[in-house]
């Protein structure tokens, strides 16, 4: 357990921003956390982070900033079918998925190259080409500011699009330690994106080692590297609107991408409603709109969080006055 004071939070963030936190503390296991709550007070303002690869600080953290270093990959359960297994919240997700891949679990390939740590997977609700990670989650394990363990079963999490139980602020106060999956161990892809066809129709063979080789591929294609353009990959969410505005603007625009959801509402991706509004490319001082996809917001270099967010917020703005539709951050801003 390491508990370091005027802490530098630049690698622990990767939008690359220079702030500082007042106490930072990493911890190894579960009973290094109960310990440190139980003997020390954790004072408000706290902060638990992962890999900081959705956060957007904004200034310094005058609080304490709380990182897991719990990692590895325990089976708890396997057949024939599927396979139980327990991993640690430190545990960078796509090592998790690069595991799952060379021991034939089947799952989790699609959310190949997806940043961050287990942890915040469970938090987010991450997702990419028609999977999300609550299907995969079979429960969370927690400990709580009083060095209280509990365990939620996937229901008990309320997943929804980029959300859970655990982004309420009433639940800021409850730490995720580790996650069980449960994964097949049967073929059950999911390949009914476009850009995973067209991809895979370039290789004689359809395997995990493939599907996760396509879908590195594509992501690298249209999504900057935090290590040399500072990003937290998307930064808004898709809107999901009623099926009848929808259709007014499909009216006006035949050619919007959407997906549907459900029978009364409909996904429609920010990153096409962003270029519309001609923002792809479009730098505001040392923040840009990403050139090759536009629901990426990128640090130029240098640049603070206020200014990412006044790009965010003018990027949001010109959406809303061209499609009268609130596009709202996947980040979090801090």
């Amino acid at each position: 357990m390491a508990v370091l004071n005027n802490y530098s939070l630049l690698e622990h963030n990767t939008f690359g921003i220079d702030v500082r936190a007042s106490r930072f503390m990493e911890y190894d296991s579960e009973s290094e956390l109960m310990t440190f709550l139980v003997h020390e007070e954790l004072q408000v303002p706290f902060l638990h982070i992962g890999r900081g690869s959705n956060l957007l600080f904004t200034k310094d953290y005058e609080g304490t900033v709380l990182h897991s270093c719990i990692r590895g990959v325990e089976i708890l359960e396997e057949d024939d079918k599927r396979v139980r297994v327990r991993v640690g919240a430190g545990t960078l997700w796509d090592d998790f998925v690069a595991c799952c891949v060379v021991r034939g679990w089947y799952g989790a390939e699609n959310l190949s190259l997806i940043p961050g740590e287990v942890g915040a997977s469970a938090v987010q609700n991450i997702g990419a080409y028609g999977v999300e990670v609550k299907d995969l989650i079979e429960a969370v394990e927690t400990v709580d500011i009083h060095g209280k363990k509990r365990i939620y079963a996937n229901a008990e999490c309320k997943y929804a699009y980029r959300d859970s139980i655990f982004k309420r602020p009433d639940m800021k106060s409850v730490f995720v330690t580790r996650v069980r999956f449960s994964l097949s161990k049967k073929p059950c892809y999911r390949l009914d994106y476009g850009a995973i066809h067209a991809e895979l129709e370039k290789y004689p063979a359809l395997d995990l080692q493939t599907i996760r080789r396509v879908i590195i591929k594509i992501r690298q294609a249209k999504l900057p590297d935090p290590k040399v353009l500072g990003n937290a990959g998307s930064f808004f969410k898709n809107p999901v609107v009623p099926r009848g505005r929808f259709e007014e603007l499909l009216r006006q625009y035949p050619g919007m991408p959407f997906y549907e959801v459900g029978t009364d509402f409909v996904k429609i991706p920010a990153g096409w409603l962003i270029e519309q509004c001609g923002w792809k490319g479009k730098a505001f001082g040392r923040a840009s709109v990403h050139l090759r996809q536009a629901l990426v917001l990128v640090n130029l270099g240098g640049a603070q969080g206020h200014e990412i967010v006044a790009l965010a917020n003018a990027v949001a703005s010109s959406v809303y006055d061209r499609f009268h539709i609130r596009i709202y951050p996947e980040v979090n801003i801090v």
